[in-house]
């Protein structure tokens, strides 16, 4: 192994050799398809003492990664609807508890069948409960899937299971103390919830009185609006860290106080390269602190654990929300999503180590576990369409003959309906085509799997429909028969043209219903214009492109 002493010889140096090395992995995983979380990821494991040796400086990069933790939040948070805690509360809540206890339980008795003793096997079950709300997050955003249905289940959940960490070390960290400790535990809870409600108080009274006001004056500088964006996240996380309740809630109700002002897409879209940035620490950070030397005698266990975590859980989540009347497929991609454990659970075992309940061995069992689950699950994640429609013939008995939560009177009421163009995305491009249509007398239905869009656009007396365009069998209940255009106006996501695309699987479920009109799709990418054309598109819009040459156009007209 080479010598890179030289490297601790500067933070820069070390620094340097860090964005190097993520910079070399991720292109490897570039060329190789992979997700860029599995290369940064490894990135940080090569980086890590098992490996080279190069990260030192672990205060400079924790400093970095719990700030990029902040901007993803904070990002997160800006997405988010008040009204989501209404329509969404109940199965966020129900789903999150019945996860956290149904892994709890099972694991304990496996902890138990493999020959762990029964305070490891606490441990380890109670570790196994946690999922990465960071790694979700970022999954969900590359997918643009932040506000579809299944996103939005997720995200609720997974506050749910954070407010569970927060409780489960509140009361490690309080047996910790030694004196009095089941008074201590429940002081310490009450403090925090004291703290919280004062919290939740201050966000409400700003976002009533301040939020739009005070961002209106701050636009007027963009810079000025970008660094208040980072420094708000960032101090709202502090104070969420600081009277115990995770930088990451704190975080999130920074971008919710900021929801409702008229600047939330432009702070999105300025903040986004830095998230990606400062998110790169975090998973070079989480891969430089896995020890592979506390990993050799744990396979067989890890294994069990892992396939568990990778089944069972998302089993659980389709159950319960197949019960409360969510389609299988909302149900299987809001499953996916608890499908590995978190960097907290490292950080639980290491507190079990320290007050001597556990010892390394069960530290290096939940790491490997934590390597397995997170990467295989980045991949179901990553391809999550294609993954249901290889399981979708198995998974029926998760969902319930009617299932009202997600409107299924839709699919009927199209029955008799005849359009002229079905329209697939509601953000402003597509809006944009939506009026021009409408003001031109098309027929027209749209179709988004935003549930705000879609109300809002019922409200405003037009016909629109909730639907995914990777979910095949909705497609199929579409009344394709008079058609002339189906056009898709929804966002790419960072994977490229594979067969996760949007655009490639209406296209295929198009084809399967026998549609005899025309179809366009619209792209930011010019290269990707003559592949889709290729995949069955007579259309491909490039909306910057195009809108250029009208503009052109538009002038030469004036000019004569």
């Amino acid at each position: 192994m080479p010598d890179l002493s030289f490297l601790h010889a500067s933070p820069f140096y070390e620094l340097t050799a860090l964005l190097t090395l993520a910079a070399l992995a991720g292109f490897i995983g570039l060329l190789l398809r992979q997700p860029m979380i599995v290369s940064f990821i490894a990135a940080g494991v090569l980086a890590g003492p098992s490996v080279l040796g190069i990260v030192q400086s672990h205060e400079n990069i924790d400093l970095l990664a719990e700030l990029g933790v902040a901007v993803l939040l904070f990002l997160v948070g800006l997405k988010l609807d008040l009204k989501l805690i209404r329509t969404l509360g109940a199965v966020s809540l129900a789903t999150g508890l019945g996860q956290v206890l149904f892994t709890a339980v099972i694991g304990f008795f496996i902890g138990l069948g493999l020959g762990l003793n029964v305070i490891t096997s606490l441990y380890v079950a109670v570790a196994l409960t946690f999922s990465s709300t960071i790694i979700i997050f970022k999954l969900l955003s590359d997918k643009k899937e932040v506000d579809s249905l299944h996103g939005r289940i997720a995200i609720g959940f997974l506050i749910v299971q954070d407010l569970f960490v927060v409780l489960a070390m509140m009361v490690l960290s309080a047996f910790g103390v030694g004196t009095a400790s089941e008074s201590g535990a429940l002081a310490q809870i009450g403090t925090i919830l004291l703290h919280g409600l004062v919290m939740l108080a201050f966000v409400g009274l700003f976002i009533r009185y301040l939020a739009t006001p005070l961002m209106t004056r701050i636009a007027h500088s963009p810079e000025l609006m970008i660094v208040f964006a980072i420094g708000w996240g960032a101090l709202l996380a502090a104070l969420g860290s600081h009277f115990g309740f995770s930088k990451e809630l704190g975080g999130l109700l920074a971008g919710v106080s900021l929801a409702s002002t008229p600047f939330r897409e432009v702070i999105v879209a300025r903040l986004s390269s830095l998230r990606d940035f400062l998110l790169l620490f975090f998973f070079i950070a989480l891969g430089s602190q896995l020890d592979l030397g506390l990993l050799g005698a744990q396979v067989f266990p890890a294994i069990i654990f892992s396939l568990f975590v990778l089944i069972g859980n998302p089993l659980i989540v389709m159950a319960i929300m197949g019960a409360m009347g969510y389609r299988k497929r909302t149900g299987f991609l809001a499953g996916l999503t608890v499908a590995q454990i978190s960097e907290f659970s490292l950080i639980f075992m290491a507190m079990g180590i320290t007050l001597g309940h556990v010892n390394n061995e069960a530290l290096g069992l939940v790491t490997l576990v934590g390597l397995i689950t997170i990467a295989l699950s980045v991949y179901m994640i990553t391809y999550s369409h294609t993954l249901y429609r290889w399981v979708e013939p198995f998974v029926g008995m998760f969902e319930r003959k009617m299932p009202m939560r997600e409107a299924a009177d839709d699919q009927h009421s199209l029955e008799n309906k005849a359009y002229d163009v079905i329209l697939f995305g509601l953000g402003r491009y597509g809006s944009a085509i939506a009026e021009h249509l409408r003001a031109d007398n098309v027929r027209l239905l749209a179709v988004d799997f935003n549930p705000d869009e879609v109300r809002n656009w019922r409200a405003a007396g037009y016909d629109a429909v909730y639907g995914d365009a990777c979910d095949q069998e909705f497609i199929g209940y579409l009344p394709l028969k008079n058609v002339k255009w189906v056009v898709s106006a929804m966002p790419q996501h960072d994977l490229g043209l594979t067969h996760e695309d949007p655009r490639l699987v209406l296209i295929d479920a198009l084809k399967r219903e026998k549609f005899t009109g025309k179809i366009a799709v619209s792209t930011q990418q010019e290269h990707e214009k003559e592949a889709l054309k290729t995949k069955g598109a007579h259309l491909v819009f490039l909306p910057f492109h195009d809108a250029a040459d009208r503009a052109v156009e538009r002038m030469r007209e004036d000019s004569s």
